[in-house]
């Protein structure tokens, strides 16, 4: 985008009756102005009886603030602002503009610099590398989802089933041969993920990268427009439909969303006005070293609204029903990523970020309090206490935590070589000694599949054939075990390769019977894991899991068990992480009578070994095991997994 035309400008007619109101700029100065979105930015309107654009952006310690854009040749004296009295917003209303214009600000600066910025209120922007905001209206957007939104809101989200999808749309699917990335547009891609999803009985779709971002190889986390549907994909519009279909399809949509931090580019929310207005100033608090990003002020009123509008922005216009907040270690931690004298301690000498921990309190109050049904995921780290507390008892307000030291140790189990296993035995049950502290989430993200960390298949040892028989036993295992679950596109079934951005998945792998097995497979388990009450319902009470045999090390064998809320249909899991097949395992079980034999990952159909279909029938016998008063014998494959209904 040329910021430098000399085309003559057109005559402007402006008016300046009051659209950003005393009240607006009060709640705004308070951090309490939850539909700031609707007065900041650019909104179409009437003034005068004159439809037009009004404009408005907060830039407290600009000089003089004007509006740029092709309707004005860019000439920075066409469309000067007017300063508002309160909290430094100016504003100017365009007469007789339509959507689609480019426009930016010119802010002045009083240190003598002029800056051109992107509106960080718009709702649409150029397709990159241009990086102007583009005037659209998205009060247009009609919705017939009604019927999903009721439903959410009326359900506790802790006692449903929660199969998460997480994909990034540039890379799930592209068109061939295309120059022009060949990217699905969100409603192409709609047509196709639906069909995907409900195939595979995943519940919700987490979505990477939806709001606006300059760099592909970011993913999405380098944010610059927050309240604008990435234009790689399509409009606005296209995106509305996008959640719309989903949800008429009944999968829930949730957000990657970044308040952590924002990048340095110079169209972006860095040194904005010509100062540090949305990061804090001192560079110890509002600089990442490591990552070279800013850091948001959670202190400042109008940066805390900025964010917390922006959430209730994507819930509220656009319907999403969950946001999941990365990096929320890096803002509870003023010491972060970061060496002695790179940071500040607190008032009372810690290392917590106090203002960060009352912005996730207010920020999460208000959507719970708003918006019942809708999900705020906490991406966090570390042993932070009651991040999905009640703020009021000292929590910070989360609904779901992603429970990263699963993820940890499980992957560091999986990885090595089965001999190995049974002094590591622990890593696979210590995750249930902490279960019940908060409400989890068990992830299997891209996190885990980029940065030489391989895929998820590379990770198993073993020859080829071995390692689809080590991730049908763990995906079993992460099923079963107490959590709701997610799983990053690709690893249902068995991509080779890490995750690229820049790049589809490997369908073609399919064609290959090893992965389309183990896509049966995990199509298998998710339906499984959607008809028996037993693997969600009781996920935060000890009521709804028990170990059968914890302790089996040596021959690395688990069991346990899911119960449901009635007591009935509950399943037995029994999970073989060596190669060693044995023939007649005993397992105890808790009560007497006959256990179904629902699903054997040895099956031939998902790339296991038996040609003949087990016994799908086992009486428990009156003989104690594993500290049970009954039992059963099951022959229990190399790397096998086998999950009874009773």
């Amino acid at each position: 985008m040329a910021q430098t035309k000399t085309a003559k400008p057109k005559e402007v007619k402006e008016s300046f009756s009051p659209f950003v109101t005393e009240a607006d700029e009060y709640l705004f100065g308070s951090g309490t102005h939850y539909d700031i979105y609707k007065k900041l930015g650019a909104h179409k309107t009437v003034k005068n009886g004159k439809s037009g654009f009004h404009f408005a952006v907060w830039a407290p310690n600009a000089e003089t603030v004007s509006l740029v854009g092709d309707f004005n040749g860019w000439n920075d004296e066409a469309n000067k602002m007017v300063r508002l009295k309160n909290n430094g917003i100016y504003e100017t209303f365009v007469e007789g503009l339509k959507e689609g214009e480019l426009y930016k600000y010119v802010i002045n600066t009083k240190q003598g610099a002029k800056l051109y910025k992107a509106d960080p209120f718009a709702n649409f922007c150029e397709l990159r590398p241009g990086t102007a905001s583009v005037t659209t209206d998205i009060s247009k957007i009609k919705w017939s989802d009604s019927a999903w939104v009721k439903k959410r809101d009326e359900s506790d989200m802790t006692s449903e089933p929660m199969a998460v999808y997480e994909c990034h749309i540039g890379s799930w699917m592209r068109h061939p041969g295309r120059e022009d990335d060949g990217f699905y547009t969100y409603r192409q891609f709609a047509d196709r993920i639906v069909d995907y999803l409900t195939d595979m009985h995943y519940t919700h779709i987490e979505l990477i990268g939806i709001a606006e971002h300059p760099y592909d190889g970011s993913w999405g986390y380098q944010v610059t427009g927050y309240y604008a549907p990435t234009s790689r994909y399509g409009t606005p519009e296209d995106f509305a439909y996008l959640v719309n279909k989903l949800h008429k399809a009944g999968i829930g949509v949730i957000l990657d969303w970044v308040p952590a931090h924002f990048p340095r580019d110079a169209h972006g929310l860095a040194l904005f006005d010509g100062s540090p207005l949305y990061e804090y100033a001192d560079p110890r608090k509002g600089e990442h070293p490591d990552w070279g990003t800013k850091i948001f002020d959670y202190g400042k009123n109008e940066v805390k609204n900025f964010l917390i509008a922006n959430a209730l922005f994507w819930i509220k216009e656009f319907h999403v029903d969950g946001l999941r907040v990365d990096a929320v270690a890096s803002m509870l931690y003023l010491d972060y990523g970061k060496q002695q004298g790179q940071w500040v301690a607190n008032k009372y000498g810690g290392n917590e970020n106090l203002e960060a921990i009352e912005f996730f309190r207010h920020l999460n109050s208000i959507v719970s309090g708003k918006y019942p049904g809708v999900m705020m995921i906490a991406e966090e780290s570390t042993a932070w206490p009651k991040v999905t507390g009640k703020p009021e008892d000292g929590g910070l307000g989360f609904s779901f935590k992603w429970n990263m030291g699963w993820m940890h140790d499980f992957c560091d189990y999986m990885k090595l070589d089965p001999l190995f296993r049974r002094d590591n035995h622990y890593k696979m049950t210590f995750a249930m000694s902490y279960n019940y502290s908060e409400n989890y989430i068990l992830v299997l993200s891209h996190d885990e599949v980029v940065h030489l960390k391989c895929s998820m298949l590379n990770k198993m040892p073993g020859y080829y054939v071995d390692k689809f028989a080590n991730l049908r036993v763990g995906y079993t295992y992460m099923m079963g075990h107490a959590g709701k679950k997610l799983l990053f596109m690709g690893q249902d079934f068995a991509q080779d390769s890490e995750w690229n951005e820049a790049k589809e998945l490997d369908w073609g792998l399919l064609e290959d019977e090893l992965h389309s097995g183990m896509q049966s497979y995990v199509r298998e388990l998710l339906a499984i894991y959607n008809k028996y009450p037993c693997m969600y319902e009781l996920d935060n009470d000890p009521k709804g899991f028990k170990w059968i045999n914890a302790d089996d090390t040596y021959k690395s064998i688990y069991s346990f068990v899911r119960y449901g809320e009635n007591g009935k249909n509950n399943l037995l899991f029994v999970l073989n992480f060596t190669p060693v097949e044995r023939l007649d395992y005993r397992v105890g079980v808790p009560v007497k009578g006959k256990y179904k034999l629902i699903l054997d990952s040895d099956e031939k159909r998902f790339g296991g070994n038996s040609d003949k279909k087990k016994q799908q029938v086992y009486t428990a016998k009156a003989l104690e095991w594993d500290n049970q008063p009954y039992s059963i014998g099951y022959p229990l494959p190399p790397y096998g997994a086998a999950i009874f209904q009773f």
